[in-house]
């Protein structure tokens, strides 16, 4: 009785011990799980329910002849990416009816629509505002000023992220790699890039947009593309010609 106590008390012991040590192990990570605000279900609503039309314009119903007729027939299903963003375009967001006027279109399934439509980030599950505001937080731009963009942003328009002005002009949402990384820190605004931005910047140019003033996309400092700024840093000098570095005898 007394060996099996010991026993059991030396077993306790050495579990506590196992225990002490495993609560002093350090995760791997302990940054927080980032939480998406995309929408992959649908519920009826009095703004987006099957009952309410679409269809294309014709203008956008001759482009759609046009894509589907860029691949055999019996692989037209392959236009539905773009044939999306004509949609979208032209409704301003992707509704329920949207998805399966596509999928009617392409005589698939509504759940391939479906499926394809809440993967990518890109179609607009709820309407936006008329200039959709996509901020680029990754990590180059946020080391060029991509959250100060965000915050004066939500300071003059009066929103946060994930929402819309009341007057439905603008609507902010933070995204991923824009691809304009030389040029952060960037915003896009519909279809067009604004770059090379300061907080300065994008209040002139949420102004001009709000008053309906054009505005010229690309870099707002003065830079065409991406080259330097300030002088040029490389190929300041006559490239050598024929021969350079070779064996005279050769």
């Amino acid at each position: 009785m007394f060996a099996r106590t010991k026993l059991s008390a030396f077993s306790l012991a050495a579990r506590n011990a196992r225990t002490a040590q495993a609560s002093t192990v350090r995760s791997f990570s302990g940054s927080r799980f980032a939480r998406s605000g995309a929408i992959f279900v649908h519920r009826d609503t009095p703004e987006n329910n099957p009952s309410i039309p679409f269809e294309f314009d014709a203008k956008n119903m001759a482009e759609a002849k046009v894509l589907i007729g860029k691949y055999p027939p019996q692989y037209k299903k392959a236009a539905m990416i773009p044939l999306l963003h004509l949609a979208q375009k032209q409704n301003g967001w992707t509704s329920i009816s949207v998805m399966n006027y596509i999928a009617k279109f392409l005589e698939v399934p509504p759940m391939r629509v479906y499926e394809v439509a809440t993967f990518y980030t890109m179609f607009n599950r709820s309407p936006v505002g008329k200039y959709f505001l996509q901020v680029c937080t990754t990590t180059p731009c946020e080391l060029c000023g991509a959250s100060q963009i965000v915050k004066t942003i939500e300071k003059h328009l009066g929103i946060k992220v994930g929402e819309t002005t009341s007057d439905k002009l603008f609507t902010l949402v933070e995204v991923e790699c824009a691809g304009a990384c030389v040029n952060a820190p960037v915003i896009s605004v519909n279809d067009d890039y604004f770059e090379d931005l300061t907080p300065e910047a994008t209040v002139a140019l949420l102004d001009s947009l709000k008053a309906g003033k054009p505005v010229t996309p690309g870099p707002v400092s003065g830079r065409r593309n991406c080259e330097p700024l300030g002088n040029q840093t490389t190929l300041t000098t006559p490239p050598p010609g024929p021969g350079f570095m070779l064996r005279s005898d050769l």
